[in-house]
């Protein structure tokens, strides 16, 4: 099996999900999976995050799932109990990245300037999250920041949509892009999962119309 890393690159489009009703979790999941869309980051800012990445982990092993907003150790190890193959850190913080090295968990911190870049190298990282996107100057600042650093990529999110996601996914600089706007949770708590299905259908052909 491929990497967890080039599994996210293949699949190109993280959903990012905030979910409330860990009951919801497998459904959603299988429309993700239906449309197109093999990955998926439960966030881990809601009391239902670490049950919701527990059922989909076990009701829909086809979904390479992961934790998202992951902010200390501790929250990684509820994060890996519960199944998680992958964590995604808002920001960079050495002990973090390390705890996630320890227990073999591939891990993409935030990082949006030099400084982080240079800390994120030492620990031997080479793909970082960029969030919040587009309040960072979006592709033109990952663009910038690629030209002393050639040889990293970015997973960004925030402010990512159907409108400036193709924008993103040109460049050979993002490994892939992050977003809710397939699976809002507004949708997911309405339990519309045809609506999540049409827009993951969406968007899985307007990124396959730019990486074939």
């Amino acid at each position: 099996m491929a990497s967890v890393m080039k599994q996210i690159e293949m699949c190109g489009i993280v959903p990012v999900i905030v979910i409330n009703d860990a009951a919801q979790a497998v459904p959603l999941a299988k429309a993700l999976l239906a449309g197109g869309i093999r990955v998926i980051e439960i966030t881990f800012r809601t009391a239902a995050a670490r049950e919701a990445l527990a059922r989909i982990k076990n009701g829909v092993p086809d979904m390479l799932a992961g934790a998202g907003t992951i902010l200390s150790p501790e929250q990684l190890d509820a994060a890996l109990d519960a199944g998680a193959s992958f964590a995604v850190s808002p920001g960079l913080d050495a002990d973090l990245v390390r705890a996630a090295q320890e227990r073999q968990c591939p891990i993409l911190p935030g990082a949006v300037t030099p400084s982080e870049i240079m800390q994120g190298l030492l620990l031997g990282l080479d793909t970082f999250k960029f969030f919040p996107a587009e309040n960072y100057g979006g592709l033109a600042t990952i663009q910038a920041l690629c030209g002393p650093f050639p040889g990293i990529r970015f997973v960004p999110t925030g402010g990512i949509s159907a409108k400036n996601a193709a924008d993103y996914l040109k460049s050979p600089k993002i490994l892939a892009i992050g977003g809710s706007w397939m699976a809002p949770k507004e949708l997911i708590e309405a339990g519309d999962f045809a609506e999540i299905l049409r827009r993951t259908e969406q968007a899985v052909a307007m990124l396959r119309s730019i990486r074939p």
